[in-house]
């Protein structure tokens, strides 16, 4: 695995370049890491793609913004392009979770040359901004003041099963606990919410690549409801809809079975993995 560092903006993002074949550009969650798009698995790779993946501004190895404001998506869209550049490709697929489907979005819309295929796993963004930033600042708090657990405690109880609420609880301190900058994460916590990765719902109509949505059951992942993966799949022309069924956990949550379904879509979409070269 080949580790790179990126400087732009006064931002230096850390990530990881793997394997040989077509790009995979991976994009994570607002107060995740890398590891949590395909949660570690190496599928991909495997399968013959080159897997790209770095931690966003502010999060896990990358180093903080410059102001605490410096966290909206047109900078997020910015950070992916110059990965891009950095790392010499000129066409990625572009697989983004939660946030990170909204800055893959914004990409493919702002720079549609650039991707070849989107992946949207998990979105809980309609371009708008949060109808509640009271709750991302008690998040931020939290975090500030009690580190992961005191996230934990702001965060509350989502009303899931206590078996899930155990698995979700223990998953966001050991992905927290990733972060080199807590304090950055609070910033973005309380920023990005705030602002919108596109002009409302009807601009992903504009996607025009090959495209994937990869819904969630609001039973165990309330935090991004499938109305808003189902609304993306029916806005974006020609997009593919993917749920797990309703008896199990979420696909999305599921690192290699989750691999497999983007590399079944990739492939149908004509990017041929190297290994069938």
């Amino acid at each position: 695995m080949s580790a790179f560092a990126v400087t732009a903006g006064g931002v230096t993002l850390r990530g990881d370049d793997d394997g040989r074949g077509p790009a995979i550009l991976m994009l994570h969650g607002l107060s995740a890491t890398r590891r949590y798009v395909v949660h570690g698995s190496t599928a991909l790779e495997r399968d013959g793609y080159r897997v790209i993946a770095y931690d966003a501004r502010g999060h896990g190895e990358s180093s903080p913004a410059p102001s605490p404001d410096d966290y909206r998506y047109d900078q997020m869209a910015a950070d992916a392009v110059r990965v891009l550049d950095d790392r010499g490709v000129q066409q990625a697929a572009l697989v983004g979770m939660s946030m990170g489907s909204a800055v893959a979005a914004a990409v493919a819309l702002g720079h549609p040359d650039r991707v070849q295929a989107l992946v949207a796993i998990t979105p809980a963004h309609l371009g708008a901004p949060t109808a509640d930033p009271d709750r991302w600042e008690r998040l931020a708090a939290g975090l500030e003041h009690g580190g992961p657990d005191g996230f934990v405690q702001a965060y509350g109880d989502p009303g899931v099963d206590p078996a899930s609420l155990t698995l979700i609880r223990t998953v966001m301190r050991q992905r927290l606990a990733r972060h080199a900058h807590p304090d950055a994460v609070a910033a973005a916590l309380r920023a990005t919410p705030r602002g919108a990765a596109f002009d409302g719902e009807q601009a992903l109509a504009g996607i025009t690549c090959p495209t994937l949505v990869i819904g969630s059951r609001d039973r165990l992942d309330p935090e991004h409801p499938l109305r808003v993966a189902e609304r993306w799949a029916d806005i974006i022309p020609g997009a593919e809809f993917v749920v797990e069924d309703d008896s199990e956990s979420p696909l999305a949550w599921r690192g290699g079975t989750l691999s497999r379904v983007i590399a079944g879509f990739l492939a149908g979409a004509g990017m041929t993995p190297h290994a069938m070269r």
